[in-house]
């Protein structure tokens, strides 16, 4: 039981915290409420309308002045960007073109310089099968000649 009693000390004190909260924000809130709608003659509302449209439009004719500078500079930094990054694209291109260029060149050279040796090669073998046919000719001319020979020594002595 004991404990049930703290239990409603304890909202009870909460329920009065709130209810105190509560009809401060309330005063505040009737009170402001009451201030801005108070009854006041045409004139003086109308001058007040006045001046809340001029201050709404002022302030717009402000931002709208901010967007446009801004506006302006965004513009301005993009061209100068995009004119950057454009130059920067071709050089990075007519680099890369220069690059390539260089290195068919120097790829066609190399290629044509192996070719050229394969071919002195093949040449220089051309030539050496070519000496060594007319050597084998030349040794089957001589062995012909030496069997003729040798015939013409068998004939005679065996007369």
């Amino acid at each position: 039981m004991g404990e049930n009693q703290n239990n409603n000390n304890s909202n009870n004190s909460i329920n009065t915290k709130d209810f105190v909260i509560g009809s401060l924000i309330g005063g505040i809130v009737g009170a402001t409420v009451a201030l801005v709608l108070a009854p006041k003659s045409g004139k003086e509302l109308r001058g007040d309308i006045n001046q809340g449209a001029y201050q709404v439009k002022n302030r717009a004719s402000d931002w709208k002045d901010t967007a446009q500078e801004k506006g302006s500079d965004w513009r301005d930094k993009a061209y100068t960007t995009g004119s950057e990054l454009r130059r920067k694209a071709m050089d990075s291109t007519a680099q890369l073109s220069k690059s390539a260029s260089f290195k068919t060149k120097e790829l066609t050279n190399s290629v044509k310089g192996k070719l050229q040796q394969r071919r002195a090669k093949e040449d220089e073998a051309l030539e050496a099968a070519e000496e060594v046919a007319d050597a084998i000719e030349e040794a089957a001319e001589e062995v012909e000649k030496n069997n003729q020979q040798a015939e013409t020594e068998t004939t005679t002595t065996t007369k």
